[in-house]
């Protein structure tokens, strides 16, 4: 028996069914995810007296892309249109720091993605902060977060707090939220000259984006009885 295409179509709109689209997971693999997810959590609610919180992390191998073709822009019933065609000028990371009390970030570009950028990025923080200030900072466990020059940099900063995501678990640090933002909000779309356009685009952003920061409005459920107290 043959049915007809637009009355599956139908079933699928009524039902909210979409099977052509395909969303894709990491599970994490940590044993102890639950601890450390109400760690980190707790530090988002309930931070020590007196305390800054950062959420920091790095984009790396951000693509200066120069279209060949003019964009085409959105119209009734067309979507906008890049040429398929772009010449690539080269790469640059940005790291970001972002206040989850307050959603102000802090922002600062570097032509590669090592660990003495990282801790040029991590003083550039720590220096906003009066001196006898604790300040907690949540990562991810990427491999330039915990070579010895970082190890060093704690021991001439022992104010500084470094809390790590569980294994395969990045979205729980606030400022993955942001960088999801700055992907949509000018890089998806963006045209390019040179790495310096790249550059000075970004950095506008983060100066506008200051201007009307805010919290982000996150949560996570099941671990509210273990978050610790300070």
């Amino acid at each position: 028996m043959k049915v007809n295409k637009n009355l599956i179509a139908r079933i699928w709109k009524e039902a909210d069914l979409k099977p052509h689209r395909l969303e894709r997971y990491m599970a994490s693999n940590d044993p102890q995810f639950e601890e450390k997810a109400a760690a980190i959590i707790g530090v988002y609610l309930n931070p020590p007296q007196n305390a800054a919180v950062f959420c920091v992390d790095e984009k790396s191998a951000i693509q200066a892309l120069d279209r060949l073709d003019r964009r085409l822009p959105l119209s009734p019933g067309r979507a906008e249109k890049h040429g398929f065609e772009y010449y690539r000028h080269g790469t640059l990371s940005l790291y970001a720091a972002l206040n989850p009390q307050t959603g102000e970030v802090l922002g600062q570009t570097a032509p590669r993605h090592t660990s003495q950028e990282f801790v040029a990025f991590l003083e550039e923080v720590v220096g906003t902060q009066p001196v006898d200030r604790e300040v907690h900072v949540i990562l991810d466990n990427f491999a330039t977060h915990k070579t010895e020059l970082v190890k060093s940099f704690l021991a001439q900063h022992p104010t500084v707090q470094l809390h790590f995501t569980p294994t395969y678990s990045s979205w729980l640090n606030q400022v993955e939220s942001w960088f999801s933002k700055l992907q949509r909000d000018v890089i998806d779309r963006g045209i390019f000259t040179s790495v310096a356009d790249l550059k000075r685009k970004i950095l506008r952003y983060i100066r506008l984006y200051q201007k009307a920061a805010k919290p982000f409005q996150w949560k996570y459920s099941d671990v509210r009885k273990r978050i610790p107290a300070w």
